[in-house]
């Protein structure tokens, strides 16, 4: 099978969607040797910031001295991006054999027709464990893909670790519309009396809720804000996971809400191997630690800034990250999917740009931008619809200027479309001091 090969498979399995049960996806690792238990794994759920997580975990272990592999989602420009091995994406040949595998796996199961067709998330998640195994890692590092209970990496048993990086209302029809039932949705990757948790940042509502799952199924762990802890000042970042002090941490990726993300994967990690990390590798992991499309800087005049925020929770993140932008300088370029929360998503943007320039990226499921247009409206920010995601791009850019700024977001789909149109990423630095 080639690359081709295996991305058209993959891709036609789009309009089967999302349908719950775990049957499927423990018969095909069956099948396939069950790779998903070669190596010891950390499992990473939550709303948002999984993949940053994901991705700092593995290399501060790698930096320990495991080789490493990840498993993350969704990807911005590739369906390789999703499976890292010692830091990098694995190769074409690699995706597409592996992708072979599971659908050899797949059609001699008989999922390949009939009512219980195999996902596209079960194929590449399959397709991530037996890549992982065939490169004999020491550690999978695997970021869950929605929900948890019933998504297809949760077959780890909570693996040796569970992280919980936060959460927030999203896929409400699945998941439920509460904070306590999405958190009970989360936290079913975990297994019972298990005292291998790290939970992140937590709004106030979402602590109580995750408190009193942890209280029912006796779930003991450390929480940021409790045994880990974060404090920011102008020599950089000083986490502590319990009695151990990482002082004068300063994180490379860009975007404010990376230094929780940080300190979360640091917990993580040290939760992992039963001992302190070592400081100085902590100190250049972090500084060297990016992201693709988690705010990216690119340069140019006018600069411009892509990040993955695609709901609430997400852009409230980015509009703290982004505070220091001046707003009669900075346009705004987005498109959003008809699932997510459209209008609080751009309540996060008042007041924060001169101008928003409402597009359409290439998914099918993204919002009519004059959907977006009256939306923006009617929450008094300035807009226009430029249909197109490239003259998006380039309108945004003339407004702003050669000394604004051009944020792109909303979607990972958008960012997929415009990210080849951009030049080379420059380092973003904090991410709070961009702008000025």
């Amino acid at each position: 099978m080639t690359l081709d090969d295996a991305l058209a498979y993959v891709e036609s399995l789009d309009i089967l969607g999302m349908r719950f049960g775990l049957e499927r996806m423990h018969a095909i690792l069956a099948e396939l040797g069950n790779p998903h238990t070669a190596a010891p794994a950390i499992h990473v759920v939550g709303t948002n910031g999984k993949t940053s997580t994901t991705r700092l975990i593995a290399e501060l272990l790698a930096a320990e001295g495991l080789e490493t592999g990840a498993y993350v989602s969704p990807h911005v420009m590739s369906w390789v991006e999703r499976i890292i091995v010692r830091g990098t994406p694995i190769d074409e040949h690699a995706f597409a054999q592996a992708i072979s595998d599971v659908q050899d796996a797949v059609m001699r199961l008989g999922y390949d027709r009939g009512d219980d067709m195999v996902t596209q998330f079960e194929v590449v998640t399959a397709g991530g464990f037996v890549a992982l195994a065939a490169a004999e890692v020491d550690v999978f590092v695997i970021e869950a893909g929605l929900g948890g209970r019933y998504d297809a990496t949760n077959v780890l048993d909570g693996g040796k670790v569970s992280v919980l990086t936060n959460i927030a209302l999203e896929h409400t029809d699945l998941l439920g519309d509460t904070v306590a039932q999405i958190a009970a949705e989360k936290l079913a990757i975990v297994p019972e009396d298990s005292d291998k948790l790290v939970v992140g940042a937590l709004s106030s509502d979402a602590a109580a809720a995750v408190a009193k799952v942890m209280e029912d199924r006796q779930l003991r762990g450390w929480c940021v804000g409790g045994e880990v802890g974060l404090t920011r000042s102008a020599a950089g970042d000083v986490v502590r996971v319990a009695d151990t002090i990482y002082p004068n941490l300063r994180i490379g990726a860009g975007g404010a809400y990376q230094h929780e993300n940080g300190a979360l994967a640091i917990a993580a990690a040290q939760r992992f191997l039963g001992r302190p990390l070592d400081l100085v590798a902590v100190r250049a992991v972090c500084g060297q630690f990016r992201v693709p499309g988690r705010y990216e800087v690119f340069a140019g005049r006018p600069t411009v800034i892509i990040d993955g925020a695609h709901n609430p929770a997400g852009m409230d993140a980015l509009a703290r990250s982004i505070q220091e932008l001046r707003p009669e300088q900075t346009i705004i370029v987005t498109s959003i999917l008809s699932d997510k929360d459209a209008r609080s998503m751009l309540a996060s943007l008042v007041g924060r740009c001169a101008r928003i320039v409402a597009t359409r990226s290439s998914h099918r499921r993204a919002i009519d931008p004059i959907e977006i247009a009256h939306t923006a409206q009617s929450l008094g920010v300035r807009v226009e619809v430029v249909s197109d995601p490239a003259a998006a791009l380039d309108r945004a850019r003339e407004v702003a200027g050669p000394d604004g700024t051009v944020l792109v977001c909303g979607s990972l789909y958008l960012l997929a479309d415009l990210r080849p149109l951009l030049d080379t990423a420059i380092d973003a630095g904090d991410g709070d001091d961009a702008g000025k």
